[in-house]
């Protein structure tokens, strides 16, 4: 039976300001009723696999696990990478936990940000592949191409036989001329980053061609610890892993790769143009996300994430605006935005990490407002959930419950709030917010003090497993 591997790390960060580095792309819900993520689980339905496993990276594991949450979905694990390695290690994390589970199954690896517009091609593709993967092949599937694309690696294939191929070449991405000359030819396939072999085959073509990373990767699952729904590994001998694609350490190495095709409407949405392709194009060839007014612009890619957009006279552009950042665009240019991400983590600045709104496992909060000695955010607790324990040195707060029932721990007192109702939380008392009610608790909190940075923030208790008063806290990343 098939163990669906689904990679859920990267950064998205061509698909800036929507992307961020906390919140990117496979969790972002890009024109359709369900997330990247969300369609990547749901486009196994059919299949005959055991519940899915995840990698993904340490920070996201509230969001994997709230998002599988949301549609119902079991899984076999989330294994947490402590830093990102690339594919050949984070498939051999999956590889020995499967190993460890006591069976030897046959892995398919999937992107977690790739669109698939025909999942009755997708499972037949994957169909006709388990034949070959079941013989000890590694089996890569390769799409049919519509266009000379610039933007994807290829494949070259050997066809001398008939439903997989072998693997002549893995190429780079080319220019337009030489596309166009792979496309004529018939023999080439866009690099899809899709997979099936069985784990034991991956990790015994790894451990030939790679060893340092075989070596590393299993040191790292020897000594693995579950929290929930998580598998935590050894990040000391993860962390010293060398970095390498699946590509680059195994598939162009081995003499057992074979590639079969696909044609199932496949896109790694790897840039804005992407989605503007993939969209329902207006009379004008615009494709709009949100709240849009246009006047005269033709081929334009415009989303609105918090107000309203209003174009005149564009011509091939891109337009993204959300609450704390706006990108305007050529449509030809978009690969750049990577560029203007690097520049922007050059500067130390935080649109690159985080968004205003900001997803945390109890729920989310919304920048507001902030100035000199104050901070306003719109604070969600979901149902049942709890803010830590903690206490500030520097800022106070004053909270208003705008609607639900908030249950407060103040000091050595515990107390309901209710729909406008407030408290007051001085400098260096210990406090806690938690939901007790069914509905989600909406609130207002109003910081004021000499300091609001977020690493101003000592915990005593968390129920979600995160650092502790006795642990480093980052001004980025360790919030409320």
């Amino acid at each position: 039976m098939i163990l669906p591997v689904i990679m859920a790390g990267g950064t998205g960060s061509r698909l800036w300001p929507l992307s961020r580095e906390l919140y990117p792309k496979q969790f972002l819900n890009l024109g359709g009723s369900h997330s990247l993520l969300q369609s990547t689980v749901l486009r196994l339905e059919g299949l005959d696999h055991h519940a899915p496993l995840f990698v993904c990276n340490e920070e996201h594991r509230f969001i994997v696990a709230e998002q599988l949450r949301l549609v119902n979905s079991a899984f076999s694990g989330i294994i947490l990478e402590p830093t990102g390695r690339n594919t050949a290690p984070a498939i051999a994390l999956a590889a020995f936990q499967a190993l460890n589970q006591g069976h030897d199954p046959l892995l398919l690896v999937l992107a977690a940000d790739h669109v698939i517009a025909d999942n009755h091609a997708f499972h037949e593709a994957v169909i006709r592949a388990l034949t070959f993967a079941e013989t000890g092949k590694l089996v890569t599937f390769g799409i049919v191409p519509m266009s000379p694309e610039t933007g994807y690696g290829y494949i070259k294939a050997d066809k001398n036989q008939e439903h997989a191929y072998p693997i002549s070449a893995f190429v780079e991405k080319p220019d337009k001329e030489t596309a166009q000359h792979y496309l004529d030819s018939g023999d080439y396939y866009w690099n899809s980053g899709m997979f099936l072999f069985r784990a034991s085959r991956y990790l015994s073509e790894l451990e030939k061609h790679q060893p340092d990373i075989h070596r590393q990767c299993e040191a790292a699952m020897k000594d693995t610890r579950l929290t929930t729904d998580f598998v935590r590994i050894n990040e000391e001998a993860f962390i010293t892993c060398p970095a390498d694609s699946i590509d680059y350490a195994v598939m162009e190495k081995t003499d057992s790769a074979v590639v079969v095709p696909m044609d199932a409407g496949w896109n790694d949405i790897g840039s804005w143009s992407a989605l503007w392709e993939l969209g329902v194009k207006d009379e004008q060839g615009n494709v709009h996300q949100g709240d849009i007014m246009n006047v005269e612009s033709r081929n334009c890619y415009v989303c609105a994430d918090a107000k309203l957009v209003v174009t005149i006279g564009l011509d091939n552009l891109v337009v993204v605006d959300t609450k704390d950042a706006v990108l305007i665009a050529s449509k030809d240019r978009v690969q750049e935005v990577k560029r203007v991400v690097e520049q922007i983590n050059a500067k130390g600045r935080v649109e690159a990490k985080l968004h205003r709104e900001v997803y945390r496992p109890w729920g989310k909060y919304d920048s507001i407002d902030q100035g000199l000695r104050y901070q306003v955010k719109r604070i969600t607790v979901k149902p049942g959930e709890k803010l830590s324990l903690q206490m500030h040195h520097h800022r106070a707060e004053h909270w208003v419950v705008v609607s639900g029932t908030a249950r407060v721990t103040q000091g050595e007192k515990t107390f309901l709030l209710t729909e406008d109702q407030s408290t007051y939380i001085p400098v260096g008392v210990v406090h806690a917010l938690e939901n007790p009610g069914k509905l989600p608790l909406e609130m207002i909190e109003i910081q004021s003090g000499s300091y609001l940075g977020e690493d101003d923030i000592v915990r005593f208790e968390d129920r979600y497993g995160r650092s502790l008063m006795s642990q480093p806290i980052s001004k980025t990343v360790e919030l409320a």
